[in-house]
């Protein structure tokens, strides 16, 4: 049994807390509202995030950044990304030294255009060794009903993945390890920006032929962004790569395809964000994710297309038309 502190009270964090105490470890969860840690610790549920799902015993949680890292072996990070450099610098402190950093978040850094794992290191000083991320197919409700679900567990040290294999194996969650942290990272990332182009597609009416058109292509942009970066191009057909863009781009759990379908059917930006309480990721890294492929002269036109989208230059019929109309060429290049 490992002493874990989840520092995230969001769908994802609760039901990633779920998994590790169902896997015999003690977890306290961390955050930012008093009321809803309360709630959480009493009755063992958390009713703004997952509803109706009951929380083992060994979950808790507190609004005390310090009082859940204490004594943490493990620290599992599940922010929003583009709030980790403000939270770290909060309460990073209060981590302890040889603590291995577990990133649930799926982003690039806007302005820095740094992935989470970088911003983690350079916050904390924590080695590669330390540094681990958790990436696949893992859509928080499914996983907190406790259906089957696998997910990669990547970090550079092979035992430090190891470790964290066997502390988050529970009986419906199945982890496999990678040392390709970079390539796991991309993969979550930009599947949630193409996750977006589906929902849009989906909003516009059209049919599995264009949904499986854009996942496919999306697929290839992110696989030539991962090349440049130095990631193993057999990540991006593994769970972290297809299996998680997949997941994104089927479901209409998945919060950037949600997203993408109101987008879709004609709402603005900030008119679905008036509606929806969960963060959808896409919707900021299509940003850092464009220019982060143009520092590395990489053509992601799908996603320099959602990003057009999001900032009101174009429509959805537009973004449609202008991914058809584009040159033709070899599939393969």
């Amino acid at each position: 049994m490992a002493t874990i502190a989840v520092m995230g009270a969001g769908s994802w964090g609760t039901a990633f807390a779920l998994v590790l105490a169902d896997a015999g470890n003690d977890v306290t969860m961390w955050g930012r509202r008093a009321e809803l840690c309360e709630a959480i610790s009493t009755t063992h549920e958390n009713p703004d995030y997952l509803p109706g799902i009951e929380l083992p015993d060994a979950v808790r949680a507190t609004s005390d950044p310090a009082e859940a890292l204490a004594g943490a072996e493990v620290v599992v990070l599940a922010v929003p990304s583009q709030q980790l450099r403000a939270n770290l610098t909060d309460w990073g402190r209060h981590i302890g030294p040889d603590a291995v950093l577990v990133s649930l978040m799926k982003g690039v850094e806007l302005g820095t255009h740094l992935r989470m794992s970088e911003v983690i290191a350079e916050l904390t000083g924590a080695g590669p060794e330390r540094i681990a991320v958790v990436s696949g197919p893992n859509l928080a409700r499914e996983i907190a009903e406790r259906e089957p679900a696998a997910s990669v567990v990547a970090c550079a040290d092979r035992q430090v993945a190891e470790s964290l294999q066997r502390i988050c194996h529970s009986p419906t969650f199945r982890p496999y390890t990678n040392d390709d942290v970079v390539g796991c990272e991309l993969g979550g990332t930009t599947k949630n920006v193409i996750g977006l182009a589906v929902g849009v597609a989906v909003g516009l009416g059209f049919g599995d032929n264009a949904k499986a058109s854009i996942i496919t292509r999306g697929l290839a942009e992110t696989a030539r962004l991962g090349a440049a970066l130095g990631a193993d191009p057999l990540t991006f057909s593994g769970l972290a790569g297809m299996g998680d863009l997949v997941a994104t781009c089927s479901s209409p759990l998945s919060r950037n395809r949600s997203f993408g379908e109101k987008l879709g059917q004609g709402l603005t930006v900030d008119e679905v964000v008036a509606q929806t309480r969960q963060v959808a990721e896409g919707v900021k890294s299509c940003t850092s994710v464009k220019e982060l492929a143009e520092l590395h002269g990489v053509d992601m036109p799908i996603v320099q297309g959602v990003n057009a989208l999001v900032k009101g230059e174009v429509g959805p019929r537009e973004l449609v038309a202008a991914m058809i109309s584009r040159a033709t060429q070899p599939e393969v290049r």
